[in-house]
């Protein structure tokens, strides 16, 4: 039996500075939970500083590159099904909504800014809880 170890993930949570959050509909593509609403994400590459790869993974996912970026906190993921581990440094970043692609099509099918009082559903599980870091007036 081999070993295994938690990953460590880095979650944004993308806003314009006025209230709205920038959200991805998983595709068919998605590792896990397709059709759900979600905040990006990505794993850390040796070496990578946590800014770092929150910078290249806005880039990849949305095709905007950073303005601010806030550490918010550190969640640890433990899930079922499937089986698996993170622990997710979690980020607020904000960016120019003008810059903002489906940078990712085959993992993301759908783009969209909301309020906190207006979000999409159904919810990826774990956007509750990652919401539950930012604090209210970044969105």
């Amino acid at each position: 039996m081999s070993a295994r170890t938690p990953s460590v993930s880095c979650v944004f949570v993308c806003h314009d500075g006025a209230g709205r959050l920038l959200l991805a509909r998983r595709g068919p593509g998605a590792r896990d939970e397709p059709g759900t609403w979600d905040t990006g994400a990505g794993a850390l590459e040796f070496g990578e500083t946590f800014e770092s790869a929150v910078a290249r993974e806005v880039r990849e996912e949305y095709g905007a590159s950073p303005l601010a970026t806030t550490l918010l906190g550190v969640r640890n993921v433990l899930r079922d099904d499937p089986p698996s581990h993170w622990v997710a440094v979690v980020f607020a970043v904000r960016v120019d909504p003008a810059e903002v692609i489906l940078g990712e099509p085959d993992k993301f099918d759908r783009l969209g800014w909301f309020t906190r009082d207006a979000l999409p559903s159904p919810a990826h599980s774990q956007l509750a809880p990652t919401l539950a870091l930012l604090p209210d007036h970044l969105g």
